[in-house]
């Protein structure tokens, strides 16, 4: 059973229906949908969708028709301010002669443009320990390679945020030049994320250059020979900016002014086209919204569906959805949040809520023979849910079996 059956049944079986109207909605999951016609529409069409682009707002106004065409009567568009708008330009880096290769690489987002006007020197870091630091020698001016491990699981990418931000502020102290981060996805592949919270640009140059690349300067640098290198990384800072959040909503029959929310986040990196993070997920949430609508299914409370931006640059527009609903959070009976790819569906995330775990292990028993058999208390915040959770709105993660894609995610 694919994650949108699951995502839908885990809205209906919070309405207090007989098992008749859920046999209607999966019966509505199952038929022919847009699903993959809209991930395909959204990922080869729009492609990656940086908020400030005009690829954000193709999205946006995409989004509002998908969500018509799937049945809405209404979809509102609703703005918010991100503080400081980024784009790269043409990067582009060369390691002088005798070497005299070119290195494929990509900025860090929201990074400072360099420009080097003479060519900086290259030392190796290692993994960025104080002790590696310390053995490197003369650090000031410098470009410092920091090595990565590859990774293979959702800890290793969190690590790769987690770890960062303590190695910057030795380089900063140790006045480097920039950080040149070998890429932890193999071969050639590169990515983006950024260093800093919401609406800051970072306060040294990154870059993320490609795996064989990066190993190819530390051998070098291992010969005790000094390589130097030319950066023309010209990123774009602008002042602040506009961008959107979309939200559809079925109303409740009984407690229209009570909902839940069910939400995915439309914005994604640039480099890539936004599939696995998070169209798949932006496709699952106006999906779910037409199987119930089909289904003529009314619930009890409103169902609100939103597809949130900004959500890479730190959770800006659930933030901005939180704050300008403020006033109706004690309305919410809880947030279901779709990230992370489309693995199969094993449970949810509560997010530290003990207090709703027998309830919600009774809202997924009819999900069981789809392999949705336990929740946990474990606490998963590295998306949309937490600006919800910091409202004290009990909210559900979805728990996803790591695929072959993670590597590439």
């Amino acid at each position: 059973m694919n994650p949108f059956c699951i995502s839908v049944l885990l809205l209906v079986t919070n309405l207090s229906y007989a098992i008749s109207p859920l046999d209607k909605v999966m019966k509505q999951a199952q038929k022919r949908s847009p699903l993959e016609d809209n991930v395909r529409v959204l990922s080869d069409e729009i492609g990656g969708r940086l908020p400030g682009t005009p690829a954000l707002r193709r999205a946006v106004d995409w989004s509002v028709k998908a969500f018509k065409q799937a049945g809405a009567e209404q979809v509102f568009i609703e703005p918010f301010t991100m503080q400081v708008g980024w784009q790269e330009g043409p990067t582009q880096i060369q390691v002088e002669p005798p070497n005299n290769f070119t290195v494929r690489a990509v900025s860090l987002g929201w990074s400072p443009a360099l420009l080097t006007q003479t060519p900086v020197r290259v030392v190796d870091v290692g993994f960025g320990s104080a002790k590696e630091f310390q053995q490197a020698g003369e650090l000031a001016g410098a470009v410092l390679l920091l090595h990565s491990k590859v990774m293979k699981t959702w800890d290793d990418l969190f690590d790769e945020y987690l770890d960062l931000p303590p190695i910057v502020e030795r380089a900063v102290r140790a006045k480097a030049t920039a950080i040149a981060l070998i890429s932890r996805r193999p071969r050639a592949l590169l990515y983006r994320h950024m260093n800093v919270g919401p609406n800051q640009i970072d306060v040294l140059p990154m870059f993320i250059v490609a795996r064989e690349d990066g190993l190819r300067i530390s051998r070098l640098l291992a010969q005790q020979k000094p390589l130097i290198m030319n950066i023309d990384m010209p990123n774009q800072i602008s002042p602040a900016f506009t961008s959107w959040n979309v939200i559809a909503e079925i109303k409740g029959r009984e407690k229209p002014e009570e909902w839940v929310l069910l939400g995915a986040h439309l914005d994604s990196w640039d480099l890539g086209t936004g599939a696995l993070d998070n169209g798949c997920n932006v496709a699952l949430v106006i999906d779910a919204f037409r199987a119930i609508k089909k289904a003529g299914i009314k619930p009890r409370r409103s169902i609100r569906f939103a597809l949130f931006s900004g959500e890479e640059q730190g959770f800006i527009g659930s933030h901005a959805y939180v704050l300008s609903h403020y006033k109706e959070m004690n309305k919410a009976a809880g947030v279901v949040i779709l990230d992370a790819g489309s693995g199969a569906i094993t449970g949810f995330s509560l997010n530290g809520r003990k207090d709703i775990l027998t309830a919600s292990q009774k809202i997924i028993a009819p999900l069981r023979g789809l392999g949705v058999k336990k929740n946990t208390v474990d606490a998963d915040v590295g998306t949309d849910n937490l600006s919800f959770l910091l409202a004290g709105l009990p909210n559900l993660l979805m728990l996803r079996t790591v695929n072959f894609k993670l590597p590439y995610f």
